[in-house]
């Protein structure tokens, strides 16, 4: 057969032509619409299948067809009575369009388009609304997920993997076109992306509304990240959205129901200090794709390489006293010592010599079993523990994940990190929600040590406790509040409360809430008044995200110890999902096409769209721990080199690997147990001055006077040495240069070593120095800098 047009990997032409997407922003809540134009430009009729991914956390509640002048709107069923419509409309030759969320984990969505006839085109229409989380420099982040890696399947585990077809990003055979528009009360300072943007524009003089488009040549290597910001972002708000007039009262659709957004702001006095306690257990994946770029900056760093980097500024910046481990894990887990240490310098020094040795050479993804391991220790006696994650994401067994560090969420806190394109956003923010953490992302040229130091800052503030939310409404008015209870707050994130109102009052009657809780032992309170009468033109969108908070809660709940959902909990998900339109696991869009003619005649072929997919190997099959066949294809120059193996090749094989634009040529290293590819990269290069010198810091926060350290200062042993201050002894000296080279020379990355140089400064005035001013005086002179002593701190 001779085929033209657009082509996958296996020479099948591809049905899916274009992907558009328009976001529209209010205050913090986006509703996106996807248009996908599909063309069958074969001579027989086909069925196109086309798994990818959306955020974690959307809730999809829109999904119809347009053959011709014909829309078809999709309903919600129940998922097997949907598959069931769909295959009994293919097999009778009528046109169907199915729509499913993967039961593994949320974030991917499989979208079936049935019986397309020869020449004939059908555009699909998507929709979903989601929250914007906040950032830590109070931008929103808006992710549109481009980019779908495989996810690792453990050992062991039944139910279907999701098969994802991927081609390297520069093959990806159809076009995406993007664009926003954004308003809230307050003004849009700026838009900023990871994706080149035509410039903004503003829609008023107020500046509250404006819009931007993605630039044209997108090149689907990256997810589409966009960043808003807004003057005063923390003003907390309250939407009021009617019912569904066709909808039966006293049901969540039929009444109005609140959405609050809270900022509670703490004393700076309570803030300024950090804990001196805790039990830090760091996690970090060291599974083959760890081994994979950070981004498209121009140093060839490694995921891991910079998560090597982070973990050393993680364990300078801890406090004297505290108590740590390190876990690692891949196909199997390590942990640096048996159980959690004190912090000490014996410890550190230990701990940091096993880190430097960390590859990314541990095989599969296998997070659940050392989270079993680290959740069976017991916790240590006022030492709160906080548990750091730090993987790329690419797990198949989401659900199960997250379950169980909701089970153990009493005894821990839990920080996410998702690294690199394609990290899973239902894996990295379920972790964070669930465990009472926070999530980050680090993606394309983002550094991963000034947000993992930002987490750190939360995990030492004072834990809030005794949280409790009081409603004040009118006579006759009550709320029932659907969102689970707030149990952690941090400052300047927002903290979100889904109520349903029922009752009636008179068309100006105003409600309140206020939030209390207890901080450091100082009890505080913050309040909001808000009107009842219904925000206009908001459609059904609060609506929609606390049906999808709801049906995430009952889908979360306890499963039985076969693992079945209990039958009550998928009946009251199936029920509420049907309701409101929005999917969830257990349920799918399903919309067919009454035949008006002849059926479709001939059989069906299938036609699997691919993905982009992200990393060193471009393309990789899903891959099980214990099958020993795979096939991976390498992207290189916009050629596609096919390597298939039926069992593992030779000891080494010489492999060509595109790199940062160029090839590279690498040995690939296998064992039966670990088929994580081991490439001769180029040479590291000099490490960065900063973490030279963070390196040299001893636990107690001081730094020794030695050639090393005039080294890191980019100074001769004599120049430091000779202008000491007589009077003053040889580590007060060392710690005061090194403070005053990284208030100097490193101001820009204050957020990264800020909590090592209080550390410092606390040592320093533990020493009750003489001649402070005389040290400061002598270090600006010989380092060249004019850094005053109360920015030391001193």
């Amino acid at each position: 057969m001779s085929c033209c047009g657009l082509l996958t990997a296996q020479k099948e032409p591809v049905p899916l032509k274009s992907v558009e997407v328009e976001l529209e922003v209010r205050d913090h809540v986006a509703t996106v619409v996807s248009t996908l134009t599909y063309e069958n430009k074969e001579d027989k009729p086909i069925e196109a299948v086309f798994v990818f991914p959306l955020p974690g956390d959307a809730a999809v509640c829109h999904f119809s067809a347009t053959i011709g002048q014909t829309q078809i709107v999709a309903e919600v069923k129940e998922k097997q009575e949907a598959r069931e419509d769909y295959d009994d409309a293919l097999s009778s030759g009528q046109q169907a369009f199915l729509l499913e969320e993967s039961e593994q984990s949320p974030d991917i969505f499989s979208l079936s388009v049935g019986s397309l006839p020869p020449g004939e085109s059908a555009s699909i229409r998507l929709e979903y609304v989601t929250e914007l989380a906040v950032q830590a420099d109070d931008g929103l982040r808006f992710c549109l997920p481009a980019v779908l890696n495989p996810r690792y399947q453990p050992q062991g585990s039944d139910g279907a993997s999701v098969q994802v077809t991927s081609v390297p990003a520069s093959l990806v055979p159809y076009s995406l076109s993007f664009s926003a528009r954004v308003s809230s009360p307050r003004p849009v300072s700026k838009v900023e992306s990871n994706c080149s943007l035509d410039p903004l524009q503003y829609l008023n003089t107020e500046q509250t509304q404006a819009t931007v488009k993605l630039a044209s040549g997108h090149k689907f290597d990256r997810d589409i990240e966009v960043l808003i910001y807004y003057k005063d972002a923390h003003q907390p708000t309250a939407v009021v959205e009617a019912g569904q007039a066709s909808a039966k009262p006293g049901s969540l659709m039929g009444d109005p129901v609140v959405m609050l957004s809270l900022y509670p702001e703490f004393p700076e006095a309570v803030m300024s200090s950090v804990a001196s306690c805790g039990e830090f257990v760091l996690l970090l994946d060291r599974s083959g794709s760890m081994d994979c770029g950070t981004g498209d900056s121009d140093e060839p760093e490694t995921r891991i390489s910079s998560a090597r980097d982070t973990l050393l500024l993680l364990l300078k910046s801890l406090p004297m006293g505290c108590y740590f481990n390190i876990y690692s894990f891949g196909s199997n887990y390590e942990h640096i010592f048996p159980k959690s240490v004190e912090y000490n310098e014996k410890t550190m020094e230990e701990a940091l010599k096993k880190v430097e040795k960390m590859d990314a050479n541990l095989g599969g993804t296998e997070i659940l079993e050392p989270l079993k391991h680290i959740y069976s220790q017991p916790c240590i006696p006022s030492q709160p523990r906080q548990l750091f994650v730090f993987t790329d994401g690419e797990v198949g067994n989401t659900k199960e994940v997250i379950s169980l560090v909701k089970k153990n969420s009493g005894s821990h806190r839990c920080f996410s990190f998702g690294i690199g394109e394609g990290a899973s956003s239902a894996l990295i923010n379920g972790l964070a929600k669930e465990g009472g953490g926070h999530a980050q992302f680090i993606t394309g040229t983002d550094r991963m040590q000034p947000k993992v130091m930002q987490s750190l800052r939360f995990a030492l503030q004072p834990a809030v406790e005794d949280v409790s939310v009081t409603w004040d409404l009118p006579e006759g008015v009550s709320a029932t509040v659907l969102s689970p209870p707030i149990t952690t707050l941090f400052q300047g994130q927002r903290s979100l409360v889904y109520a349903q109102l029922t009752g009636q009052s008179s068309e100006a009657a105003e409600g309140g809430v206020t939030v209390k809780y207890s901080l450091a032992g100082h009890p505080s309170q913050s309040q909001l008044h808000f009107s009842l009468r219904p925000t206009e033109d908001t459609g059904l969108t609060v609506h929609r995200l606390a049906a999808r908070l709801l049906i995430r809660s009952l889908e979360m709940e306890e499963s039985d110890d076969e693992g079945e959902q209990d039958r009550g909990v998928k009946q009251k998900v199936v029920e509420l999902s049907v309701q409101s339109g929005v999917s969830s696991a257990f349920t799918a869009f399903i919309a067919v096409k009454k035949g008006d003619g002849g059926a479709i005649q001939g059989p069906l072929m299938r036609r699997d769209v691919p993905t982009p997919s992200y990393g060193l190997v471009a393309q990789c099959c899903y891959m099980s721990a214990d099958t020993q066949a795979f096939s991976c294809s390498l992207d290189s120059l916009d050629e596609d080199y096919q390597l298939d193996y039926g069992s593992p090749p030779s000891d080494e094989a010489e492999v060509l690997y595109s790199y940062e634009g160029g090839l590279v040529k690498g040995q690939m290293a296998y064992s039966n147990e670990d088929f994580s590819p081991e490439v001769a990269l180029p040479e590291q290069p000099r490490r960065d001055p900063l973490l030279q010198l963070v390196s040299l810091q001893k636990a107690s926060g001081c730094w020794m006077l030695d050639p090393a350290l005039a080294a890191a200062l980019g100074k001769t042993s004599e120049e430091v040495e000779n202008t000491k201050p007589s009077a003053v002894n040889q580590e007060v000296w060392a710690t005061i240069l090194a403070l005053i080279w990284l208030h100097g020379f490193k101001k820009d990355a204050q957020e990264e070593w800020e909590l090592l140089a209080m550390k410092a400064v606390s040592w320093l005035r533990a020493q009750n120095a003489t001649c402070v001013a005389e040290c400061v005086e002598a270090g600006n002179a010989v380092l060249g800098c004019e850094v005053q002593r109360d920015a030391l701190g001193l």
